[in-house]
């Protein structure tokens, strides 16, 4: 389109139905955006809300967990509890996937885990070592969740910026920048129509004036 925002739109009836075709595509792209952010705000708050449950539902294993490994760090030893942990071989198979929510691709972790062999003797441990290990081993899905949660907030209020940036620019700039255009080009064509009118007025007077001055001439002949 020949149209220049600074503010000079060619005033021609091409252009004007151009722009008002493009004034329509940009109200309904408007209206699209609306609804996606519409949309976008009533899962972000819904994941918000999950997030908050997640967070308390992990508050109490986390604190066990932690309460567990302080109780075998007391009954067992600083050293001999990170000795024991250095032996114990890493068992936690993560799986990276990616799901669509409204367009957006969000990872997702998948933990799995293998039971790993013993490597420590029993004389060396009691059960608050058990307990600890069992307790975060329950944690990891959870946490695992909770980040999946997290991440999908961040990357829905992303879009979200992103379209409430698109729904300015067209609610400030470029929607006041078309119906401008529109009033201009009609404003000058209407005005272009006006001076024609006056003119093919003009020029029918004179016409009609010459022609009355010949046929009084025929007249004053006979």
């Amino acid at each position: 389109m020949s149209v220049s925002f600074g503010g000079k739109f060619l005033p021609t009836k091409l252009e004007l139905i151009k722009i008002r075709r493009s004034l329509t595509v940009a109200r309904n792209v408007h209206r699209i955006l609306e609804d996606k952010r519409d949309v976008l705000i009533n899962k972000l708050n819904e994941m918000i809300e999950k997030a908050e449950k997640a967070r308390i539902e992990l508050y109490t294993p986390l604190r066990e967990a932690y309460n567990s490994i302080s109780r075998a760090y007391m009954n067992i030893g600083v050293s001999t509890l990170d000795a024991i942990a250095s032996t114990i071989p890493e068992t936690i198979d993560l799986e990276i996937r990616l799901k669509t929510i409204l367009g957006i691709k969000i990872p997702t972790i998948d933990a799995s885990f293998t039971e790993p062999p013993l490597t420590y003797g029993f004389k060396d441990t009691n059960a608050y070592l058990d307990d600890a290990a069992r307790n975060f081993r329950k944690l990891i899905p959870r946490i695992c969740e909770a980040a999946e949660i997290e991440n999908t907030i961040f990357r829905l209020a992303e879009e979200l910026k992103k379209t409430q940036r698109l729904l300015n620019a067209l609610e400030h700039v470029v929607i006041p920048r078309y119906e401008e255009a529109i009033k201009f080009i009609s404003m000058t064509l209407e005005e272009r129509e006006r001076e024609e009118f006056v003119k093919l007025k003009h020029v029918k007077k004179v016409l009609e004036s010459r022609k009355m001055e010949e046929v009084e001439k025929v007249e004053l002949k006979v």
